[in-house]
């Protein structure tokens, strides 16, 4: 039975919202992985944050047996995938460890952005394909429609596709028999020596790190001892499981098989993803191809709110950084802020949702700098600085160029609202490079500068076309750009922590933005104070916060009054000078806030 021929290994990819999780809950119960007093909606997802927000952000895998209609037995490996492009590190992983994806569009929607990001990613690793058209219990299901675009826009032949329903279930056994036709078993040998892949790792607090691997040649049994190839290190295994989702321990694991190990190891980054593991006493020579390590491609500084907290941010930081290797951090102090951390992220969602698990589960009030990229600065000795942080660009006559990151848009939208989405690409310095259509909704490519895209893009998308666009981006590299260091100056001393690199062009309105924003929120003090934005020594805008003005002059009455009132203001003008010189002006939180919600609107 358990041959592996009868193993089907398969992810489910889909643009967010197109009911990859819900069609995995269907699919367990109707293999009896879950009782029916187990079953919950997106049993999957297990983070809390998950099941609020409806969207998946660690990929998960599970264990089924499946008795086919010719009374046959298959082994499914299931993984469900992220949907979001933040998380597509997770899904080319997930992908690597199967042979084929069942692909779930919402044939009420068609196909959106991510469908396209997350199908090309399941080819580029040479994968069969099945399409699944979900939600046709609703009265907008347009089947047809459907059909057409995955073969114009997508290119894939839809004559396997499968009508089905999340909600109600129907056409489930329909999609567990096109899985037993068209998916490929696993190529692999049982009798050869042992080559595994490391496909994730997470922290357990009872058993130390827990490991995910895909068995690719060869068995992996309980008190082996195994070495991971990328650092030559041994260990021995505690522990061999699989997940039916619920952990079951096993004996052994053989090729083709998907499931987990536990070795005891402490440290998350002894187990790096992608990494080959074979058997210590018989290594193999090559290693696996492996993955691309996931870069943190969005930068920006955590404070804590009252400074009190801290050691509990840094706790936090630790433990978070447990259970998620992509996400980076270091300690950074600020003139304004105070103490705090500069956090890499891969996308603005995993920033977010890294800093509401930060003030959830840790209970911490948290200020967020501005969100930035990361701009590679050549200097004219011919070093090359990565540089995260405005506030520490070097002086500019030593600097050759500046380079910052670019992307690949792909924008899918009704034509209706194709002009005001170009309109919004071209003010955001973006370059099309392709521009068709499928029935009456386009689709169109654009590269844009990524610091562009950071602050309110898909906000402003959303809005401008009623939900209806959808937009994914890939990284194509940096590029060369008229780029400079906007400093603010409150009082002629600079606020570090309001430092941000913008184009040269567009540096005087943002400049005037900041100053006017800031003139609203700084409380008056008893002297003036002007609010500067400034490009090296040059000044571009200002505003002045006026000071309070206590009268002098109330008490003065009757002969000389003219001299007397001129010795007070006198006296008053001096007082002021002396404060202002010597006064602090305390800038409130909210007005960094404020300035950060400049780029939101």
């Amino acid at each position: 039975m358990s041959s592996i021929e009868n193993i089907r290994n398969f992810a489910i990819i889909a643009h967010i919202d197109h009911g990859k999780s819900t069609i995995a809950d269907r699919i367990i119960h109707k293999c009896g992985g879950l009782t029916d007093r187990e079953m919950k909606a997106q049993v999957l997802d297990s983070m809390d944050i998950e099941r609020e927000r409806g969207i998946t952000i660690k990929a998960q895998t599970v264990k089924l047996n499946y008795k086919s209609k010719s009374g046959k037995e298959y082994i499914l490996n299931i993984i469900d995938t992220p949907g979001h492009v933040d998380f597509s590190y997770e899904v080319s992983r997930s992908l690597y460890a199967c042979e084929g994806s069942i692909l779930i569009v919402d044939s009420t929607q068609g196909v959106e952005a991510q469908t396209l990001a997350n199908v090309y990613q399941a080819l580029d690793s040479n994968h069969e394909i099945i399409p699944i058209l979900n939600k046709i219990d609703l009265p907008a299901s347009d089947l047809d429609r459907s059909n057409k675009q995955i073969e114009d826009v997508i290119g894939i032949d839809t004559k396997n596709s499968v009508p089905c329903s999340g909600k109600t279930g129907e056409g489930v056994d329909e999609i567990l028999e096109k899985i037993i036709e068209v998916l490929p078993s696993p190529k692999g040998q049982i009798n050869e020596k042992l080559k595994c892949l490391l496909v994730d790792s997470w922290y357990d607090t009872y058993l130390g790190v827990v490991i995910l691997v895909r068995i690719i040649d060869g068995k992996l049994k309980k008190n082996m001892s195994v070495k991971m190839m990328s650092n030559n290190k041994e260990y021995l295994i505690e522990k061999v499981g699989v997940f039916t989702p619920k952990p079951e321990d096993v004996d052994d694991l053989k090729a083709g098989e998907i499931g987990f190990i536990t070795t005891g190891i402490k440290e998350l980054s002894d187990t790096k993803v992608g990494d080959t593991i074979c058997d210590a006493n018989n290594p193999i020579s090559d290693a696996l191809p492996g993955f691309k390590p996931s870069k943190p491609v969005v930068f920006c500084g955590l404070f804590p709110v009252d400074s009190s907290e801290y050691q509990k941010l840094k706790d936090g930081l630790a433990k978070l950084k447990l259970n998620d290797a992509s996400f980076t951090y270091e300690a950074e102090t600020s003139s304004a802020l105070g103490l705090g951390f500069r956090c890499g992220f891969l996308g603005l969602l995993h920033l977010e949702i890294v800093t509401e698990r930060l003030e959830r589960e840790f209970d911490i009030n948290l200020l967020t700098t501005t969100p930035g990229v990361v701009y590679k600065v050549y200097m004219i000795s011919g070093e090359i600085k990565n540089l995260q942080n405005p506030s520490n660009l070097p002086d500019p006559t030593f600097i050759k160029m500046i380079e910052e990151p670019w992307i690949k848009a792909t924008i899918i939208t009704p034509d209706q609202y194709l002009g005001s989405i170009i309109k919004l690409c071209q003010n955001k310095r973006g370059v099309q490079t392709n521009l068709s259509y499928s029935g009456n909704r386009a689709v169109i490519n654009y590269e844009i500068p990524l610091n562009e895209v950071v602050f309110d893009f898909n906000d402003r998308l959303k809005s401008m076309t009623s939900g209806y666009a959808s937009f994914d981006y890939e990284i194509i590299g940096h590029k060369e750009g008229d780029l400079v260091k906007m400093g603010i100056l409150v009082n002629s001393e600079p606020v570090d922590a309001l430092a941000m690199m913008v184009h040269k062009d567009f540096a005087q309105s943002i400049g005037r933005d900041v100053c006017e924003k800031l003139k609203d929120l700084i409380p008056r003090h008893n002297f003036m104070i002007p609010v500067q934005a400034a490009i090296g020594g040059k000044i571009i805008a200002r505003e002045t916060i006026k000071g309070f003005k206590k009268d002098v002059l109330t008490k003065i009455h009757g002969g000389g009054a003219r001299d007397r009132k001129r010795k007070l203001l006198d006296k008053q003008k001096k007082g002021k000078a002396r404060s202002k010189q010597f006064g602090k002006v305390e800038i409130p939180q909210e007005a960094f806030i404020g300035v950060l919600k400049i780029n939101k609107e």
